[in-house]
């Protein structure tokens, strides 16, 4: 997950602006509770904060973990050079937050703490999203289901759009031409089956000549 810096140190919302609830894009998700205003500290990103080492030792456990079971959620957040925050316990109901290419939302590093802010005005009920900004190098890894018109098809970085979108067209014309090749393969196995069948001897029979 990717982050910007702003400034001044926001303060906790008075009243709650979301809930969570069950998400079309994937399990359970945070939806507004009531209507959100534009850049607003919705909701803080907290967790355990821990070394950029163990970070990766964890992300690695997690990866193998996933291999094995097919389920295995990643909720580490880049804090800053030397430290992430592993937000993965039921006390940060901010990780449920899903990604979408539309994002509504934006998660922002304050003074050492993450913070979830509209980025427009949000209706009471719509769901909260952001763009969880992952590298291009694990795209395939990471299919992206928000539904919406602008979607990529993978969870990545919107600055990495352009480049995956060549990716995805080059893959395009490389599985059609596999397809046309496989079409004419498909023919030429017909062909050939045609050629190696048995011809039926056709009998002949002679008439007898009549006596002068």
């Amino acid at each position: 997950m990717t982050s910007a810096l702003i400034s001044p140190m926001p303060k906790a919302p008075e009243k709650k602006y979301w809930v969570v609830r069950g998400s079309a894009i994937h399990n359970r998700g945070i939806f507004a509770r009531v209507d959100v205003p534009n850049d607003v500290p919705i909701i803080q990103y907290v967790g355990e904060k821990i070394t950029k080492g163990e970070s990766k030792r964890r992300g690695l456990a997690l990866e193998e973990k996933a291999k094995k079971t097919g389920c295995a959620a990643v909720y580490i957040f880049t804090l800053n050079s030397r430290h992430d925050i592993d937000g993965g316990f039921p006390g940060n109901p901010a990780r449920l937050i899903n990604h979408s290419c539309n994002a509504n939302c934006e998660a922002y590093i304050i003074k050492g703490e993450i913070w979830i802010y509209s980025l427009r005005e949000i209706k009471k009920g719509e769901e909260l999203t952001y763009n969880y900004g992952f590298d291009l190098e694990t795209w395939e890894d990471h299919p992206c289901r928000c539904g919406n018109s602008n979607c990529v098809g993978y969870i990545v970085d919107r600055k990495h759009w352009k480049k995956l979108g060549r990716i995805l067209e080059k893959r395009k014309e490389k599985e059609k031409k596999i397809a046309e090749l496989e079409a004419r393969a498909k023919i030429l196995q017909k062909e050939l089956k045609e050629l190696d069948k048995p011809v039926k001897a056709k009998k002949v029979v002679k008439k007898a000549k009549k006596a002068a």
